[in-house]
């Protein structure tokens, strides 16, 4: 199964805020060069994000985001399954109209069955034990963020 490029991005920003210490706040053009990707993808993920409650953000001078106490505790899967905006995974419309064999077809359930196990698989995963080490170790170190 392959998620999406604005889950993978939500991915991502969580493990570079769970890598940081609680104490630790990032601007979102920070994040971006962090993570890799561009500033308006990083800043829309950073706003769902925080609609889930999983960061948190601190407008001014000094101003920046954090993980939250709830994305510490949020898995790969319920994130997933959250940001995972598609109703089917098989087209069974197109421009022609709709499939033929849509009345007589277990594809569709077969898949919805398949994503589910995908996601039930991931929800023991913690997103923050995915960054290997302790703050201000490899991960942070790596990433450039301390010496």
């Amino acid at each position: 199964m392959r998620i999406n490029a604005f889950s993978d991005v939500c991915l991502r920003v969580v493990m570079l805020l769970c890598a940081a210490p609680e104490s630790v706040t990032f601007t979102s053009r920070v994040v971006a060069a962090e993570v890799g990707t561009p500033y308006n993808h990083v800043s829309k993920a950073l706003l769902r994000l925080r609609e889930l409650g999983l960061v948190e953000a601190q407008r001014g001078r000094n101003g920046g985001v954090r993980i939250s106490a709830l994305g510490r505790e949020v898995t790969v899967g319920a994130l997933m399954r959250t940001l995972d905006s598609r109703t089917d995974l098989a087209a069974c419309d197109s421009p022609n109209g709709p499939c033929p064999l849509i009345s007589g077809c277990g594809l569709r359930g077969a898949l919805r069955r398949a994503r589910e196990a995908f996601y039930r698989e991931l929800d023991d995963l913690v997103i923050s034990s995915l960054p290997h080490g302790k703050p201000g170790g490899p991960v942070l170190i790596e990433l450039g963020l301390v010496r």
